[in-house]
């Protein structure tokens, strides 16, 4: 079995290209973490294991297991091994509570949940009882992995997964309530090994993960990493010299960050002394990504430079090659191959080009759909006068002439003020272009007299004075009648979620 081949095909699975991978090159570095490094053919006996294990306990293809725990190996053939006996993942958040985790596995018919022994402890501590089998990763007590796999054969029965089967469950960020089971499956993954085809992975890449593993933005960067035979260096907590330290020690030649992420290692002091020559492409999506940091990342740091628009939903995604073009940063770039982007108004008929409408979108990378909620799945589909499902993004945007998408807000965060529409990024982008301001957030605030009024609230760079009534004067000098804020506050952060998105819905509540 030789790795082209499998990629050749139309559709094949994650599984078999890592058995592949094994049988060509069963040497080559898979996994390094910390001290530890799993070769390809490493890689492939544990996912083996772990799925043997699997079935040994009777779950079955189409069932669900749940990890909970931080970055490490163990982490990554458990998931291996679980999509090889043809069972479902959901990676949950390590900062969910022992409820909310309850919630989450039950709405996913979890039968076993894997953690580290952190959020082993935290589970202990609680008054919450698991209706689940617990396993402890990286331990090797009674309750631990190794002991788990022991008594299980080493070769598992062969399953061969269905594009429309269940890959994994990734529950939504929460910011607009309750998460959401976002079913994501074979043929979702699939289309993300082969985009990753697209920018420079295969045997020779290193990309190093700095981002939690419970994320789509994490794991379609790993998935496409290790299906293309590359080497993943995984990273547990996020400290920018830490990273920098690392990057030049493992020579990386690809990662992902979200746009907080990079602002903070740019603002490191020591950022240019670090030798990060290696470095072929970064990427980044999942939270705006301001043009003037992407300025900032193109000029400091050598290697390209991709931002992906898309939702954990899938639908439409468009890709900007920022080094390509720099004219064009304040965009999110063209749609990507065989993906359909659209714009709808408010009555859900397309507008023209250049007009601002809600983004749609279709492409090989669909969700099978919102678990256990087909109401809220309707709610997210629109379908062209020809039946073609779109997914919803709830973005507001617009195309330029040239075809590349302008994002302005999100849907629900949009600022409706004397009957006129407030785009907070708008407001925003002026904010940011204070000497003294570093982050800014702009929410909208009930009003007696307006409907809704413009808030904002700001993170100073280090250092800076500034005041609340100096930053309101300073910024609706220079913003429109119906967009000036009426209040700012500052703040020493911005609460983010493992995304990196700000959690607006927090912000709002500062306010009252």
């Amino acid at each position: 079995m030789n790795p082209d081949d499998v990629l050749a095909r139309e559709f094949a699975t994650l599984s078999e290209l890592i058995h592949a991978h094994a049988l060509l090159r069963p040497d080559h570095l898979a996994l390094m973490h910390q001290e530890c490094t799993v070769s390809y053919s490493g890689l492939d006996r544990w996912a083996d294991r772990v799925a043997s294990a699997l079935q040994r306990d009777h779950v079955d293809p189409g069932c669900a297991i749940a990890i909970c725990g931080a970055t490490t190996p163990d982490y990554v053939a458990i998931f291996l091994g679980s999509l090889r006996a043809g069972v479902a993942v959901a990676p949950l958040p390590t900062s969910a509570t022992p409820h909310t985790l309850a919630a989450m596995m039950a709405d996913a018919g979890v039968r076993i949940l894997f953690v580290d022994r952190t959020t082993a402890d935290a589970l202990s501590a609680s008054d919450h009882t698991l209706d689940v089998a617990l396993v402890v990763m990286e331990d090797c007590g009674p309750r631990g992995l190794q002991s788990w796999m022991t008594a299980a054969d080493s070769v598992p029965a062969a399953v061969e997964p269905q594009a429309h089967w269940p890959f994994n469950v990734i529950y939504s960020s929460g910011t607009t309530g309750v998460p959401k089971g976002i079913v994501q499956p074979h043929s979702f993954r699939w289309s993300n090994v082969q985009r990753a085809r697209m920018t420079g992975y295969g045997p020779g890449s290193v990309t190093l993960i700095a981002t939690p593993l419970y994320s789509n933005t994490t794991l379609a960067t790993l998935f496409g990493a290790l299906g293309l035979g590359g080497t993943v260096v995984l990273m547990g907590k996020f400290a920018a010299d830490a990273y920098l330290a690392l990057a030049q020690h493992c020579r990386a030649t690809h990662t992902v960050l979200v746009p907080a992420q990079y602002l903070r290692l740019l603002a490191e002091e020591n950022f240019d002394q670090y030798d990060l020559g290696s470095f072929q492409m970064k990427f980044s999506t999942g939270a705006p990504f301001p043009a003037a940091l992407k300025q900032q990342v193109l000029r400091r740091w050598p290697g390209g430079l991709i931002e992906i628009y898309g939702m954990t939903e899938g639908g439409g995604a468009c890709m900007l090659e920022a080094h390509k073009h720099p004219d064009k940063l304040h965009t999110v770039g063209t749609p990507m191959p065989r993906n359909d982007i659209r714009l709808i108004d408010a009555a859900d008929r397309e507008v023209r080009r250049g007009d601002v409408g809600e983004i749609v979108g279709h492409s090989p990378a669909m969700m099978n759909g919102y678990l256990n909620q087909p109401l809220k799945t309707q709610e997210a589909e629109w379908r062209d006068p020809t039946g073609k499902r779109f997914i919803r993004s709830g973005d507001i945007g617009r195309m330029d002439a040239d075809g590349f998408l302008v994002l302005l807000d999100r849907k629900k965060d949009m600022i409706i003020s004397g009957g006129f529409n407030v785009y907070p990024s708008d407001l925003e982008a002026v904010l940011r272009q204070h000497p003294e301001v570093e982050e800014a957030a702009v929410v909208g605030l009930a009003s007696s007299r307006w409907g809704e009024t413009p808030a904002a609230c700001v993170v100073l760079k280090p250092g800076a004075d500034a005041d609340a009534a100096q930053l309101i004067a300073w910024a609706n000098a220079r913003l429109g009648k119906t967009q000036r804020l009426t209040v700012v506050k500052i703040m020493n952060n911005l609460p983010r979620n493992g995304a990196g998105k700000v959690m607006k819905r927090e912000l709002r509540d500062e306010f009252h």
